[in-house]
């Protein structure tokens, strides 16, 4: 299958942009810096932002799935996820194209943020804030404005290895655990739905 991923440089994008070359799919890249994966027939590079508008067009065009993983490295105040988000509708919109969206945020991330142990609701207080704020946005524009969408929220990432063995919750429960994952997992939990979406208008947790 066509499979685009918008922010795949690096992290849990460039895991899935690589297992998904591996598992025989056709892979079209949307990042700032050149994805660090060797040239073949089956993978497309489209150098540029998430924000432009053109550049996601070029990416998505021809995508039976598009996986979002943008990530920023600064704690300050972003619009890079719900803008994003709101550029990548209207694009699908005007391009008439329905593809399976699954977008990956954070355990925190919209009503998921009380579910979260003490210690981590202090750290996202005072580290996190801002960034969740903007993606609790996002998963709003999404789920507020498109039918095909899962939304990814998983615990603290690590650079573990795969192991295939983590747990899926998508139910927020009053004392539920949602630790750590690799993004090697991640990466699995997100190709997996895009060629068979199980959790469709729903938000799974992903941690071990």
């Amino acid at each position: 299958m066509k499979i685009a991923v918008i922010g795949a440089s690096a992290g849990i994008g460039l895991e899935v942009t690589r297992l998904a070359l591996e598992r025989g799919h056709e892979v079209a890249t949307l990042s700032r810096r050149v994805v660090p994966v060797p040239d073949r027939a089956s993978l497309r590079r489209v150098q540029g932002s998430a924000t432009e508008d053109d550049k996601v067009a070029a990416t998505v065009k021809e995508a039976e799935a598009v996986v979002v993983t943008l990530g920023v490295k600064s704690p300050l105040a972003t619009k890079l996820f719900s803008s994003s988000a709101r550029i990548l509708l209207q694009v699908l919109k005007e391009m008439h194209l329905s593809p399976t969206l699954l977008v990956l945020t954070g355990f925190g991330a919209g009503d998921s943020r009380s579910y979260n142990s003490l210690p981590m609701r202090i750290f996202f207080a005072l580290l996190l804030r801002a960034v969740y704020a903007d993606k609790t946005e996002q998963e709003r524009v999404i789920a507020g404005n498109y039918s095909r969408w899962e939304i990814v929220r998983p615990g603290r990432l690590t650079d573990g290895p795969f192991t295939g063995q983590y747990r899926v919750l998508t139910t927020l429960e009053k004392g539920m655990k949602v630790g750590s994952i690799s993004r090697a997992d991640v990466a699995h939990f997100m190709v997996t739905q895009a060629e068979q979406p199980t959790y469709l208008g729903k938000y799974p947790a992903l941690t071990y």
